[in-house]
């Protein structure tokens, strides 16, 4: 049976909304959740760390970040991948206005070329925060009122008719927060009290007043009671049968507000709102505007209590000078005599062209009309992804219905990710669903392309590459032979990275036509042609950069030049996933690895190694044995008979005996033997472990001929070989077409040197 959803989507409104409560009820509630108070920043900066943070590694260096940014309550659909400086530079800046401490005048400005995540920052803020107001410490509360039974007056109804219980409840247009109910000299002792007894180091702040729609509602039953001279006026406009509190889901016009591109109007139409006629003519009394006749639909307006987002700020530059005192001030006029206490985030999102409007009168110096709302700006920059596994994660989340944010305790995790083969359904044109592969390393090809064109040429050091840069920005070290360079090694400047390069987008389309082109390849038993290789995207990637308008000429020059050290590694990858499967049960035994480590130990100590027939001295062959044919480090020649030489000493203290201590070291706390140690911890060991050469395949197939892998002679060692590599390439994540095209290709250019 199905599940039963309707019960599911009752449990969820349930836990969602709550019964309205009276302002007293509301008061006692905030003294136990004091966060249901929070003014519009600080309520945003506990939506953020109500999630926690987690570790990642970013351009080399460890960064903690925070969950929220991964849109955790929507399983990650609008994740935003990387950046995680920028948003914690926001964060950084929302603590600072939340406690009061400056750069409360500040419009925070996200800034950054096309496709770099600021739309998903939108929409991630907007999803994060309806979320979080649905908990019991994210609630999010505002008053209604109900004047109708004060007399017998239609109060704030817009029609003639009766007295509906229900009906005659009129919410808050903008979300005013309850305790701006209460007069001022009374709010800031209830404050003051409310943050003397939290702990919360950033204090509840609110100097907002009642918005003029419900200070008209509580100005008419002040007028009413005070007339008919009763006492305890304040308990009598409050009483619940007039006011009550109500929780509300924040959401777009509720508590969050959008100024789209295509929204137009007067600025103050798009700001606050605007002002209805029909409901003038029929609530105006006495020469003045009534505030119930105002529609209060400006992204202020919306946005007041929490948070109000410009997008795409160019279109809207006009409007910015307008918002420059609303941070100062936090108020905004609806006419010349009403106005409206606003509490709010500011937020402006951007393309470059915003910088072409706040430039246009640069050259006046001091006379630059725009110099004042340039300075109110706070800006933070959006860049490209250089981050391999987080591109090759992006751009997954393209071309699939994948959503899920890649978490990782160690990066094998993710290299296993960014290396893996992806099967989409696509439809031929005769209306047919075909599985389609990218085989594996495609995605990986398509994304360490795109991220080595992102990447400053200018800070490299000697000997590194941009694909180094890249491995070392995504793993935080580089691993050459038993040899590892940690990030912090080198000196990047990091100006440049990220700013321009290949987008997502142009990658994505890309790979998207590649699923509908003819591949012009044939098998006989495999559907080779429903595969897509990695040096399929890099050369229609490369094929598209003078002709996609996105690129300048320039730019396409010098992105097109930077292909072949993304083809080299690419086809290193493919061989070593080759050399692996050919070689997959003719590698080294653990117990042999540790027998070695053992026996170095205990040589380098000057001790006898516990066995069953009692202590033995090292065994001198066995280990020359094993640096000579599985490390391959030595020959004969480095070795008087079993005695090592000096360079033999020297690597089996320096390379073995070093890293072994350092994890004894480590792992101090434990009774320390070199039979417990994780050999991946000795990059050397883990050398032997994990990598194998073709020297080797010659030596244990000595009739092995790579120029017979396409099509083998039947009943020969090759034959063998092939079929074996087959079958352990599917087993890590190939398609036995995938693995053929691969095997092919790594065997053209191992022909050509094969001795």
């Amino acid at each position: 049976m199905p599940r039963d959803y309707i019960t599911e989507a009752d449990r969820a409104l349930d836990t969602a909304y709550e019964p309205p409560m009276s302002l007293a009820e509301y008061v006692d509630l905030a003294f136990e959740r004091p966060s249901i108070a929070s003014h519009a920043s600080k309520y945003l900066l506990e939506a953020i760390e109500s999630m926690g943070t987690r570790t990642v590694v970013e351009e080399g260096e460890t960064v903690e970040r925070y969950r929220f940014f991964d849109d955790p309550h929507n399983d990650g659909e609008h994740a935003i991948l990387g950046n995680t400086e920028v948003l914690n530079g926001f964060v950084d800046d929302l603590r600072t206005i939340a406690a009061d401490r400056g750069k409360g005048e500040k419009i925070i400005w996200f800034d950054g070329p096309t496709a770099t995540g600021k739309s998903e920052l939108k929409r991630c803020l907007i999803n994060g925060l309806r979320e979080y107001s649905k908990t019991d410490a994210g609630r999010r509360y505002t008053v209604e009122w109900n004047v109708a039974s004060a007399s017998d007056t239609r109060g704030l109804s817009y029609t003639d008719e009766g007295v509906d219980l229900e009906a005659d409840w009129y919410e808050s247009p903008v979300q005013s927060n309850p305790l701006s109910v209460f007069p001022p000299e009374v709010r800031r002792k209830l404050l003051d009290e409310l943050n003397s007894a939290s702990s919360d180091h950033i204090p509840v702040s609110l100097g907002t007043s009642l918005d003029p729609f419900c200070r008209e509602a509580y100005t008419y039953l002040e007028d009413q009671y005070r007339r008919a001279g009763k006492t305890e006026l304040f308990s009598k406009i409050t009483d619940p049968k007039h006011l009550r509190v109500k929780n509300y889901i924040v959401d777009v016009g509720r508590g969050i507000g959008v100024l789209h591109s295509e929204d137009d109007g007067s600025p103050k139409e798009r700001l606050v709102g605007t002002w209805m006629p029909g409901m003038l003519r029929e609530l105006d009394s006495r020469g003045r505007k009534n505030p119930q006749a105002f529609s209060y639909d400006g992204v202020l307006s919306q946005g007041n209590s929490l948070l109000t987002i410009v997008e795409d700020a160019a279109q809207h530059a006009d409007l910015l000078q307008k918002l420059l005192n609303v941070p100062d001030e936090r108020r905004v006029k609806l006419d010349k005599s009403i106005g409206m206490d606003i509490d709010t985030q500011l937020l402006i999102i951007s393309n470059p062209d915003l910088d072409v409007e706040l430039d246009k009168f640069a050259d006046r110096n001091g006379r630059d009309p725009l110099k004042a709302l340039k300075r109110r700006l706070d800006r933070h920059e959006f860049r490209y992804l250089t981050n391999l596994s987080l591109e090759t994660e992006l751009i997954r989340r393209e071309l699939t219905n994948e959503t899920s944010v890649w978490e990782a305790d160690e990066y094998e995790e993710l290299e296993a990710r960014i290396r893996e083969s992806v099967t989409l359904s696509v439809r031929n044109g005769h209306g047919e669903v075909t599985p389609l592969e990218l085989a594996p390393h495609t995605l990986e090809a398509a994304a360490l392309y795109s991220v080595v064109t992102r990447l400053d040429a200018e800070d490299l050091p000697p000997g590194i590459d941009l694909v180094d840069k890249a491995i070392l920005f995504d793993q935080g070290y580089l691993q050459e032979g038993d040899t590892r360079r940690d990030a912090d090694e080198f000196d990047f400047e990091h100006a440049n990275d990220g700013k321009h390069g290949v987008p997502v987008t142009y990658t994505r389309d890309v790979v998207a036509d590649l699923l509908h082109a003819d591949r012009d390849r044939h098998h006989s038993d495999l559907p080779v042609e429903q595969v897509v290789m990695p040096e399929d995207v890099l050369d229609a990637m490369l094929e598209g950069l003078s002709v996609a308008p996105v690129f300048s000429r320039g730019e396409a020059t010098e992105y097109e030049g930077r292909v072949t050290v993304v083809r080299n590694y690419i086809a290193t990858r493919q061989e070593r996933d080759v050399l692996d499967a050919l070689l997959a049960e003719k590698g080294v035994e653990e117990e042999t690895v540790a027998e070695y480590v053992e026996h170095v130990y205990a040589w380098a100590g000057d001790e006898q190694i516990e066995t069953e027939r009692g202590p033995v001295d090292p065994d001198a062959l066995l280990m020359k044995l094993f640096e000579t044919e599985h490390l391959g480090r030595f020959k004969k020649d480095d070795y008087t008979g079993n005695t090592p030489s000096e360079e033999v000493e020297e690597f089996r203290r320096e390379k073995v005996i070093t890293a072994l201590n350092r994890y004894a070291w480590e792992n101090r706390d434990e009774e320390f033997s070199a039979r417990n140690v994780d050999f991946s911890e000795i990059p050397v060991i883990r050398a032997v472990l994990e990598s194998h050469d073709w020297d080797d395949v010659q030596r244990l197939f000595e009739d092995f001929d790579p120029r017979q892998w396409d099509s083998p002679p039947a009943n020969t060692e090759t034959e063998t070989v092939k079929r074996n590599t087959i079958a352990e390439m599917t087993n890590r994540g190939y398609s036995e077409a995938s693995a053929e095209l691969t095997s092919r290709a790594v065997m053209r250019e191992v022909k050509d040197r094969w001795d």
